[in-house]
């Protein structure tokens, strides 16, 4: 199905008027004939007067019907019009347009509502006193061709790793292709909904939630290091990607995808937040380690060096054992000072 843009059709208010013009014509004739022939002006011609008030008659209830045509579209609104269930084109673009009077304008999922900017639900409003109060809900079938954000519910997906991650996205889409989005799916709105959720997990399954050795991320076969928190960019990248490929026959364009919310599920969160603790404690301690060695080398170098103590390999590591257990500590030395002999 292939969008047909009608054009010339801006003549709405020129048909307003003429018709306008021509219905008031009739009237005013009907009436004058009816005065005419009731007081004898038309004597012998009262045949003719008949006629007249019929063919007024006639054209009082027929002119209008043109008037049922008139369309008016605010800017990013299109209509796309069917005449006796055949497509015939799609207006696009502000303006007060005129087109034949039996065309219908079909929009599947005018009355879809997805939670999403622009898309909200018009038949409750609130007054002046915060109170609700119920409106007619009529389905307004214009197309809405602005920008419009997707922010789909959070789901539960499995990494590739098994674990289990709550993620949520947004999604900022646009219908370009009107005859695709009303003739190709049922309603174009869901159909969008639904291929953002199975793309969002097919990419999911591809990445870990952290980094974890020996992953391949990308599909070339090495490992690397990708991951769902630490790649968003990439992610997201994949993911808009993933939903455009999907949505092309329905007339959609994927602008951008965000990740809106990231985490572990609340039945693994709390043993994989001891994970990541426990992962922070041994790089602390490595570090700590890793600093009171080379402080130690320090000490002895600078004792032999100065020559201010002699110490034997057994004095050499007691000292090199009381300073790691000063510096390694997690609380404060307290020296036990011996007066005595150290023999």
């Amino acid at each position: 199905m292939e969008e047909i843009l009608l054009k010339n059709k801006k003549h709405g208010i020129r048909t307003l008027l003429l018709f306008s013009f021509l219905e008031l014509v009739a009237i005013v004739g009907c009436i004058a004939l009816g005065i005419a022939a009731e007081s004898g002006v038309l004597g012998s011609n009262e045949t003719l007067g008949i006629v007249g008030s019929i063919v007024c008659g006639v054209l009082m209830c027929v002119l209008w019907i043109p008037l049922v045509g008139l369309r008016v579209l605010k800017p990013q609104e299109a209509l796309a019009l069917t005449l006796f269930g055949k497509y015939i084109g799609t207006l696009k673009g502000e303006g007060f347009y005129a087109v034949n009077p039996f065309c219908v304008a079909v929009n599947p999922a005018a009355m879809t509502k997805l939670n999403q900017s622009g898309d909200v639900n018009k038949a409750q409003a609130a007054n002046a006193d915060g109170e609700l109060k119920l409106s007619l809900n009529v389905p307004d079938k214009k197309i809405s061709l602005k920008i419009m954000t997707l922010n789909n519910n959070r789901q539960k997906i499995n990494d590739c790793l098994g674990n289990p991650v709550e993620i949520g996205i947004a999604v900022m889409w646009r219908v370009v292709d009107t005859a695709k989005a009303v003739f190709n799916v049922d309603n174009y709105k869901e159909y969008l909904s639904l291929q953002c959720d199975s793309a969002l997990r097919h990419v999911v399954r591809i990445y870990p939630y952290d980094v974890a050795p020996g992953v391949d991320t990308t599909g070339d076969g090495i490992a690397d290091d990708g991951s769902l928190r630490g790649s968003s960019e990439i992610v997201a990248s994949r993911i808009r990607d993933e939903i455009q490929a999907r949505v092309n026959e329905a007339g959609i364009e994927i602008i951008e995808a965000r990740i809106t919310y990231l985490a572990y599920a609340p039945e693994i969160a709390a043993v994989m937040l001891q994970r990541q603790q426990a992962s922070a404690i041994i790089d602390a301690r490595k570090m700590i380690v890793d600093g009171a060695v080379g402080m130690v080398e320090m000490a002895l170098e600078r004792l032999n060096g100065g020559n201010l103590v002699h110490l034997d390999e057994e004095r050499k590591a007691a000292m090199v054992s009381n300073l790691l257990v000063v510096l390694c500590g997690n609380h404060d030395a307290q020296p036990i000072v011996n007066t005595g002999s150290l023999y």
